[in-house]
């Protein structure tokens, strides 16, 4: 019950760096000396020091000349296995080793294979005590995008849309018509705090004119990309200001203006979800949220290429207008925003 305890500590710790890690994995540390938390740290920002790093320092800024000792009779408990190879900082499994720590208890090995089982290897090589698996499943979903990367090379990929009590998904004319109310809205723009990426066809920029910020919520922008096959959008839109940095995925030309990433695609027409994803894949984008419209959205429906789908569902009845997307698959949860219901479906593969 205690490394559940502690564990459930590191995930507390590990989620704090949501938005600003990618495409580095979430992880949150906690260091226990007799019972007792003597240090807790959690990656904080992509290419800064990591989680163990942290809790350590702590360690040593609050205990003088007893931390050296207290580390030693300490167990380490940390979300994702400590990494073994130099990359942008150094390796954190050493870092265990040369402060001696007596045991280290880990939520999930880390697929990456630079490090996968190595770190533990490393700690056991050097005699420190490792348990590993504990609360998997748990550790496993924060980093799902993570490991999506990791496994498919693929951004982890959520779909979002707010239909009518009726069905229906937008207007029929090119007009902007709010199905979902201002909370819905303003949790859209904290969920975009945290993906790196979010995408919406050429319609959709067109009709709507969104300038996809998190103007309603403290974070940062993601990045913006756009569907323009045949760059037929004006460049008053919106997603062309400088905001943010905007991705036009089009036939024509590959190019950099400011933050406009033109990139040229061939035959768009053709398999688009997936020259999509490895496209941002090659980005090193880890998660993206695509906000429409119907084709796009129905497109990677089709393809089965989805993670996870967010669906506002209104009360409102309109009398005509576009059918919303169907989407199959496991909810997880139903959620009442206000006068709207979140429910959210996870994609379940054989």
């Amino acid at each position: 019950m205690n490394d559940e305890l502690f564990m459930k500590r590191c995930l507390e710790l590990a989620e704090m760096g949501n938005g600003s890690v990618s495409p580095n994995p979430m992880v949150g540390c906690v260091i226990v000396s007799e019972g007792k938390i003597i240090g807790e740290g959690y990656h904080q920002q992509y290419g800064k020091a990591h989680a163990e790093v942290n809790a350590v320092n702590v360690v040593l800024a609050a205990y003088g000349d007893s931390a050296a000792e207290m580390l030693r009779k300490s167990t380490v408990y940390v979300s994702l296995e400590p990494c073994a190879h130099f990359g942008k900082t150094p390796p954190c499994a050493d870092l265990l080793i040369r402060h001696q720590v007596r045991k280290v208890v880990i939520g999930n090995r880390d697929p990456f294979p630079d490090v996968n089982g190595k770190g533990i290897e490393k700690l056991e090589a050097a005699g420190t005590e490792v348990v590993h698996g504990i609360m998997d499943h748990e550790c496993r979903h924060l980093n799902r995008r993570f490991f999506t990367r990791i496994a498919e090379h693929r951004p982890y990929i959520i779909l979002k849309w707010a239909r009518t009590a009726n069905g229906y998904f937008a207007p029929k004319n090119t007009t902007q018509q709010w199905i979902s109310g201002p909370l819905a809205k303003k949790l859209v723009h904290k969920w975009r705090t945290e993906e790196d990426a979010v995408l919406v066809g050429r319609q959709t920029a067109f009709a709507d004119n969104p300038r996809l910020s998190v103007r309603e919520w403290t974070g940062k922008d993601p990045m913006r990309i756009v569907l323009d096959r045949k760059l037929q959008l004006p460049e008053s839109i919106n997603l062309y200001d400088a905001g943010a940095k905007t991705v036009i995925l089009n036939e024509l030309k590959t190019d950099v203006i400011n933050n406009l990433h033109f990139i040229s695609m061939e035959d768009m027409q053709y398999y688009l979800p997936q020259k999509i994803a490895y496209q941002l894949y090659l980005m090193d984008v880890q998660s993206i949220i695509i906000e429409g419209g119907a084709n796009i959205l129905n497109q990677f429906i089709s393809a089965g290429l989805w993670d996870e789908a967010r669906v506002f569902n209104s009360k409102n009845n309109w009398d005509t207008g576009i059918y919303s997307p169907q989407i199959n698959g496991k909810i997880t949860s139903v959620t009442e925003v206000d006068q709207d219901h979140l429910t959210i479906y996870e994609n379940i593969r054989n």
